[in-house]
């Protein structure tokens, strides 16, 4: 296995599904924007977790999980940044979970939070 082009292939899909988020945002699709963001965090710290472990990382989905396998160092405000974007992933796969009200300047704002985070994981690859 190419650890390289698993590393970059995560990075790809991650900048991908962070596009598909705005892209939402910007159609008022604001629980399914929340989800691609979150996918986009998880594919981040899966770059992180394959450069780590070279290998192909686990298939889940908690953000905080794959922080701690990659040993990032996050300050406080990041790890519940992860926190709080894994209830997103619940609440787009599982809708009936315990849905949100979501409107459009509380979307802008995590998908803001979530772009500053994307940066500085990509700024640690």
């Amino acid at each position: 296995m190419n650890i390289e082009k698993q590393i970059e292939y995560w990075k790809e899909s991650s900048d991908e599904d962070f596009a598909a988020a705005q892209s939402l945002l910007e159609k008022g699709h604001f629980r399914h924007s929340l989800f691609f963001a979150h996918l986009a965090l998880e594919k981040m710290l899966k770059a992180h977790v394959t450069k780590r472990i070279k290998d192909i990382p686990p298939r889940i989905h908690n953000l905080v999980r794959l922080a701690e396998i990659a040993n990032l160092n996050l300050d406080q405000e990041q790890e519940q940044l992860l926190r709080e974007f894994g209830f997103y992933q619940l609440e787009g796969r599982y809708p009936d979970f315990e849905e949100i009200l979501l409107e459009s300047g509380f979307t802008e704002e995590e998908i803001s939070r979530a772009k500053r985070m994307l940066s500085w994981l990509k700024k640690q690859l």
